[in-house]
């Protein structure tokens, strides 16, 4: 019986060090692919994946659009990507930003959910702001397994205290207990196939680059007097039981000025 296979890990700041500590404790036979996102910046270029391979077994290196997933294999966002699970390979997306990011969490975790959610682990690390919390919501509905660093044991504990809230994670466990749970989960059979939520395929669609629809937004959405600081068009608000997130449908990658 397959296992699940593929380890979803969302981190903002903090997280060179959170990722560091746990690609020292992966086993070499670990299996499962790791993809990672995690806020970067684009103006200067990152050395994580050198990092990561330095730290532990594992290789890690920045996702290549149509990437085959590997096991036991890190696979991280490049800059102003987001990082997209395609059930075997990786895909790159341009759509916008989301929690004023790109990569995004979001993205990655739904992504994960839409394709592979009972193959999947999910976790949400130490981070500013609400990042992930919807993804991780999605990914739990469609049967994966979530897990959430404790807030009190993170470098910024409001990125996990929000996803504890809001997602309810199957496990809430301080770094240092981390890698043993990721060993005993990705070592558990795949769980069974579940229906996921109609608007996934939309919304991976639109990280992935597609282009969006007003009729559509309006389905999963409502109209907000808010705009978007990237295209400076409307954002819809979507509720989601407790969770009330804003997203922009626009497609267009940002110019920047030189």
């Amino acid at each position: 019986m397959a296992n699940r296979d593929v380890l979803a890990i969302g981190t903002s700041a903090g997280g060179f060090e959170a990722l560091r500590f746990l690609a020292g404790e992966f086993s070499r036979d670990f299996p499962a692919s790791v993809v990672v996102a995690i806020h970067l910046s684009s103006q200067f270029r990152s050395a994580l994946d050198a990092i990561l391979t330095q730290a532990g077994p594992l290789p890690a290196k920045f996702a290549v659009d149509g990437d085959k997933l590997e096991r036991g294999h890190i696979y991280i966002a490049p800059a102003e990507r987001h990082l997209i699970v395609e059930s075997e390979q990786l895909r790159l997306g341009s759509g916008p930003r989301e929690n004023n990011a790109r990569p995004s969490l979001d993205p990655l975790f739904r992504s994960a959910a839409l394709c592979c959610g009972p193959r999947t682990v999910g976790a949400v690390l130490t981070g500013t702001l609400g990042d992930g919390a919807a993804g991780l919501q999605a990914l739990k509905q469609s049967g994966g397994i979530t897990v959430v660093q404790d807030p009190s044991d993170a470098a910024f504990a409001e990125m996990p205290t929000t996803a504890l809230i809001r997602s309810q994670p199957d496990h809430v466990v301080g770094l240092a207990g981390m890698p043993a749970l990721f060993e005993k989960l990705v070592r558990q059979p795949a769980g069974q196939a579940v229906p996921v939520a109609s608007n996934l395929e939309y919304e991976v669609n639109i990280a992935s680059g597609g282009r969006g629809s007003m009729s559509e937004m309006d389905r999963i959405g409502r109209r907000s007097v808010l705009a978007c600081p990237d295209c400076h068009g409307v954002m819809w608000e979507v509720n989601e039981g407790e969770l009330v997130r804003y997203r922009c449908m626009s497609a267009t990658p940002i110019r920047r000025k030189s």
